[in-house]
């Protein structure tokens, strides 16, 4: 793979020392403390959350991206749908053009803001969601307010919403990455924790992600997640392709039609080595893969010079991430070999108890309890 800048996913992996080092952990040790007391701040009753007009679900990270995250927000968006439920998405929208008030980026049928204004993961969800409205904005509270007066919202899901201690929560999963939970164990930036482990007994729920990609590590990593933190539920999932599209043609190519071909894979996310190991999965021939920082935002220029890339290997195809997708296709270039891969999140299932059945029973205590303050 060649990258373009620090490729942050290896640095946080790293156990060993290097030069940098020093300088990483003394951003550790001034960076702790201070979530430590933004957090402490609303448990101890200094600062007080706010809370929405029905129930709110949390779907967020103990690390710095890499979980799958927004697949499976887009998974349970679809299934409180699928029950009936008035639902809707609320986003930070991170590095978003549009200022920090809220925004409506898509009504449920239509999308109504750019990757630029509202956020590549926003427009991601915008675009795959039929029915539910996507709304960012600094502050989830005032974007969840929006979206109960204009769509009638009963259910929020709080999209990245773990550390967003201002909201008041119902229910917070937190995904954790199957193979390595924490990374090397450190705190921004010398490791990916946003926050110590301890804090994760704070989380209702604990989803490993990954699963059935790792030969057997999620195993380990189960494991050590009921011993650190017994009675607490934990879930395994898996990220699944679903299908390849490639927008010039308008239609989905079945996965076994890239087994074989020549192709150029690219990706702008938190852990690209993970979209390369996908491609590998499906037995593309992977000529070359370039690496984008998180969040990139293509140019023409850079879709230029992939093609070229891709021309100078013998690429049949540039293959890329639907989070990347969304970006270059709002630069409205000739978009003729260019194909993004479409992820699932999938529970796992045969648990005892399945995820599902555990937001459906917090959704019930959550109505009992509003019935009896009425």
């Amino acid at each position: 793979m060649k990258g373009l800048r620090i490729d942050w996913s290896r640095v946080h992996a790293r156990r060993d020392w290097t030069a940098a080092t020093p300088c990483l952990a003394l951003g550790a040790a001034v960076y702790g403390p201070m979530a430590c007391i933004h957090r402490l701040a609303y448990e101890r009753g200094v600062l007080k959350a706010r809370r929405l007009p029905g129930f709110v679900l949390s779907v967020g990270n103990l690390t710095a991206g890499g979980t799958g995250k927004t697949p499976a927000v887009a998974c349970l968006a679809q299934w409180t749908r699928s029950r009936g439920f008035s639902a809707a998405v609320l986003s930070r929208g991170y590095k978003r053009s549009a200022g920090n008030g809220p925004l409506v980026v898509s009504d449920g049928t239509a999308l109504l803001a750019g990757p630029w204004s509202a956020g590549d993961e926003p427009c991601l969800l915008a675009r795959r969601l039929e029915g539910v409205p996507v709304i960012v904005g600094a502050d989830r509270w005032q974007a969840g307010m929006l979206a109960h007066r204009q769509f009638g919202a009963e259910i929020f899901i709080l999209d990245d919403g773990f550390q967003h201690h201002r909201l008041a929560r119902d229910v917070d999963l937190v995904l954790l990455d199957g193979r390595e939970p924490f990374g090397n164990g450190h705190l921004l930036p010398w490791g990916p924790l946003r926050e110590p482990q301890r804090v994760l007994r704070r989380a209702d729920a604990l989803i490993l992600t990954g699963c059935g990609r790792a030969s057997g590590r999620e195993e380990a990593a189960l494991r050590a997640l009921e011993r650190g933190f017994p009675g607490k539920p934990v879930f395994k999932a898996s990220h699944r392709p679903e299908e390849c599209m490639f927008p010039y043609e308008g239609r989905p190519v079945p996965l076994d039609r890239l087994r074989g071909v020549p192709a150029l894979g690219f990706a702008g996310i938190a852990a690209p080595e993970r979209f390369w190991e996908t491609l590998l999965s499906l037995g593309v021939d992977i000529v070359d893969f370039r690496v984008f920082p998180d969040h990139h935002r293509y140019t023409a220029g850079d879709i230029l010079s992939l093609r070229r890339a891709g021309e100078a290997v013998g690429a049949r195809y540039l293959l890329t991430t639907e989070k990347d997708w969304v970006k270059i296709e709002a630069l409205e270039l000739d978009s003729r070999k260019i194909g993004f891969l479409r992820i699932r999140f999938e529970p796992v299932p045969g648990e005892e108890r399945s995820l599902f059945e555990v937001i459906e029973e917090a959704i019930r205590k959550r109505k009992t309890i509003d019935a009896m303050d009425l």
